[in-house]
């Protein structure tokens, strides 16, 4: 909801409602669904995006966006969005576990925010413009770059 509402650029109501949930890929129905309507798939696409970003400090565009797309069945639009409204409980979890452990530069962590603050908005909002089909190729080329670049490292 957060996250729909900032692309909207603030004009919505936060409150208002966000309508159909995003559309399935053809051949992703037949969700399975656990206590309280949870899907099972989001659940396991949001431990694995969770654990990886606590443990290798990403999780949210390298994993969930991916998984998103071709396990849940999501728009690649969509599946930013949904993967963008998970970043802020996934950081302040890991966050205070490394704080605890005195492993967080506060200064630098606030630099860090400002800045980010900044290119979220951004980036967000180029987003809610860009064509699906770009939007999937440049992030298959920027998985390839990250990719290539670990590798060689």
């Amino acid at each position: 909801m957060l996250v729909n509402w900032i692309q909207s650029g603030y004009r919505r109501s936060i409150n208002a409602p966000l309508g159909n949930p995003p559309p399935l890929a053809p051949g992703a129905g037949g969700r399975r669904v656990l206590a309280h309507g949870l899907d099972a798939r989001l659940v396991a696409i949001g431990a694995l995006g969770g654990l990886l970003s606590g443990l290798l400090g990403v999780g949210g565009g390298i994993v969930m966006v991916p998984l998103l797309v071709l396990w849940a069945g999501y728009g690649q639009r969509d599946a930013h969005a949904a993967s963008l409204g998970a970043i802020i409980p996934i950081s302040l979890a890991s966050v205070l576990t490394y704080g605890v452990a005195g492993k967080v530069r506060p200064v630098d962590a606030v630099v860090l925010a400002l800045g980010s603050i900044v290119g979220a908005r951004l980036g967000a909002s180029a987003l809610s413009r860009i064509h699906e089909r770009s939007l999937k190729l440049v992030f298959g080329l920027f998985l390839g770059g990250v990719s290539i670049a670990m590798f060689v490292r």
